[in-house]
């Protein structure tokens, strides 16, 4: 591809779940339930209500078991029987809406108002967006790991480009956030992927403001939503630098790829992997990698989001 290095934030196994959501889950949980105890009096039990394509739910449910705390997790069409059941061994309630994740959301929203109940959502608009916050800032750990760990191989300076898989944009937001926030030093290319089926943050990009898109079936789940989250939304017009949309088959040959050098990867996390091919590798390749201010000492850093375990739908035999 042109590069130098190819590091891979492996994140199959984070806080005991495998998949990178357990951060902005843990981190918002305990934001909402300090936030409650703050009044002073002992708080009755809470339903945390939330919707998923799999792994924030069930990060969601875990956390509010191993707190004392109730679970209401909505779960749209198209998720894996396996990921359901993952979620309902954390003690959860588990609805399944016949419909797209979108439709999920909604959902979760009206039943998070009921009486000592609190939507815990990884995606914001408009008068829900505290919370969702809070997911974005446990995700910004990541990123701090990644600098600490490039500073241990001998890359001091950081990435040169940071390969990102994209649902509504709140991993993307945070990543986003640290790397140009920096007042001064390198700042890294960021890339966003996307499920061809699911392309969002893509046709926003491309028309100039934020659309919601129909979504298909793949095997991208984590990655199948229509709408990008409104407070990330700004930072991913202004921050990312390049954004593409790959295949079921290029993901699932990178999570075969990934699997042979041995790292556990879904095809969320693989399809950084797909994304980076598909801009570095092909027609055209030379002009992009030049925009990208890519070159052959370049350090590449693929987010692989989840472990195998996390999607049902992944295997190694590709």
């Amino acid at each position: 591809m042109g590069v130098g290095r190819v590091f891979v934030k492996d994140e199959s196994c984070r806080l005991g779940l495998p998949a990178f959501k357990a951060l902005g889950a843990s981190w918002a949980v305990h934001r909402t339930l300090a936030e409650q105890a703050a009044n002073g009096e002992e708080p009755a039990p809470l339903t945390l209500v939330t919707a998923t394509d799999g792994n924030h739910g069930r990060a969601v449910a875990h956390m509010a078991r191993r707190l004392g705390q109730r679970a209401h997790v909505f779960v749209p069409q198209g998720v894996h029987p396996r990921a359901v059941a993952a979620i309902v061994a954390e003690q959860a309630k588990v609805t399944e809406v016949p419909g797209p994740y979108d439709d999920a959301v909604c959902l979760a929203a009206e039943a998070a108002n009921a009486p000592d109940a609190v939507l815990v959502q990884d995606t914001a608009w408009p008068g829900y967006e505290r919370i969702p916050g809070w997911t974005v800032e446990g995700y910004s750990t990541l990123c701090a790991e990644i600098d600490e760990q490039l500073t241990a191989e001998g890359v001091a300076e950081g990435p040169d480009l940071v390969s990102i898989p994209v649902g509504v944009g709140s991993l993307a937001q945070a990543v986003v956030t640290h790397y140009r926030s920096r007042p001064t030093g390198h700042a890294p290319a960021l890339l966003s992927v996307e499920p061809e089926a699911a392309a969002c943050v893509l046709e926003s990009l491309t028309r100039g403001e934020p659309v919601s898109v129909t979504t298909g079936e793949t095997a991208m789940v984590g990655l199948n939503c229509g709408t990008p989250s409104s407070i990330a939304w700004p930072y991913l017009r202004a921050g990312l630098d390049a954004a593409v949309a790959v295949a079921d088959a290029d993901s699932a040959r990178a999570a075969g790829d990934l699997a042979t050098a041995g790292v556990s990867s879904g095809p969320c996390g693989a399809a950084t992997l797909a994304g980076l091919r598909t801009m570095l590798t092909g027609i055209g390749a030379e002009e992009r990698r030049t925009a990208l201010g890519l070159g052959p000492s370049s350090v590449v850093v693929l987010l692989s989001t989840e472990g195998t375990a996390a999607n049902p739908h992944a295997t190694t035999d590709h």
